[in-house]
């Protein structure tokens, strides 16, 4: 799959999480397999005035490529400049969210808010691609409620401003993250754009990415909270489009190893007293389903040191 002028090695996207998918998290998901990685939401204004947090969301390695930036705002101008001043990044794509449902977002007239207005989404679109060297893609969901699922038309608008591809996470901004996902939506899409088209939604198993790619016709399944805690659903998918056979699901030595590993990677970029905290929601998703799983993540939610964290996880392996 290609967008723009960047190849993806499998149609395997990790999926922009924030809070999660920081620096380490994308090399975890590229070792584990992942064709693309994407960023935090980044905020354009936020970029603008400069902020050393923002900065810090943008930290990229070349282990990790191809990688992309996802930026979120609603003033076009803004949006161009920002997108502008990552032409001499180590990112090769762009990419708008359009999506985030989260209150704090939309009340600001960002993120799904955009859905209510396909000329300002087109404005937005058109303002980056003028300026970006590097393709620019959009993430929207189906629309900003129910009764506007204005999806069809908002996707043909992305495609006309511009951008190389769109991704369409199959709920309206209300639905957040909850209930089932509409991949008969989403295959619409891929019948009336040109561009290729991710599906995002609900992809939890090498069946379920198999099965979507077929009867969606998708370009590529996006993968998000089902991979948190279990990296191994990339390479485990990449498998089986590739050859058809299922790989094991990981052990509980090789979760709670992982989980140590994404640690001390984690400590090393952002120092031990934010990386703990940090990890804490990630270990409880490491061992969820461990014997004892729901005591060592309480114990471990009140530990200072890593060594404590270390000695806790390798008890529940001989418990």
């Amino acid at each position: 799959m290609k967008i723009g002028n960047v190849t993806l090695s499998n149609p395997l996207v990790m999926a922009p999480m924030a809070g999660i998918t920081d620096l380490t998290w994308r090399k975890i998901c590229r070792q584990f397999g992942a064709g693309l990685v994407v960023t935090e939401m980044v905020s354009a204004k936020a970029m603008s005035f400069g902020n050393d947090k923002t900065q810090g969301l943008l930290a990229t390695e070349d282990c990790e490529k191809p990688v992309s930036a996802q930026i979120f705002g609603s003033d076009p101008i803004v949006m161009g400049q920002m997108a502008a001043s990552l032409n001499n990044s180590n990112f090769d794509i762009i990419d708008i969210n359009m999506g985030c449902p989260a209150p704090k977002i939309v009340k600001n007239g960002d993120g799904s808010a955009l859905m209510r207005d396909s000329a300002l989404i087109g404005q937005i679109v058109k303002s980056i691609v003028r300026v970006s060297t590097k393709p620019v893609t959009a993430k929207i969901r189906l629309g900003y409620d129910y009764a506007n699922r204005n999806y069809l038309e908002v996707a043909k608008v992305i495609e006309d401003s511009g951008a190389a591809a769109i991704t369409v996470h199959g709920r309206t901004r209300p639905q957040m993250y909850s209930g089932i996902a509409d991949w008969d939506a989403i295959g619409e899409v891929k019948n009336a754009v040109s561009i290729p088209v991710i599906g995002n939604g609900d992809v939890d198993s090498p069946e379920i990415a198999r099965r979507r790619l077929d009867e969606a016709g998708v370009d590529a399944v996006m993968i998000g909270r089902a991979a948190c805690g279990n990296p191994w659903l990339f390479r485990r998918c990449a498998h089986y489009l590739a050859t058809g056979e299922l790989l094991p699901e990981p052990t509980a030595t090789e979760r709670i190893e992982m989980a140590l590993e994404h640690a001390r990677e984690l400590i090393a970029q952002k120092g031990e007293f934010i990386a703990l905290r940090e990890m804490r929601k990630h270990i409880a998703w490491y061992i969820k389903g461990i014997r004892g799983a729901t005591a060592t993540r309480d114990t471990i939610n009140r530990c200072e040191d890593f060594k404590d964290i270390e000695e806790i996880l390798r008890m529940m392996l001989v418990c």
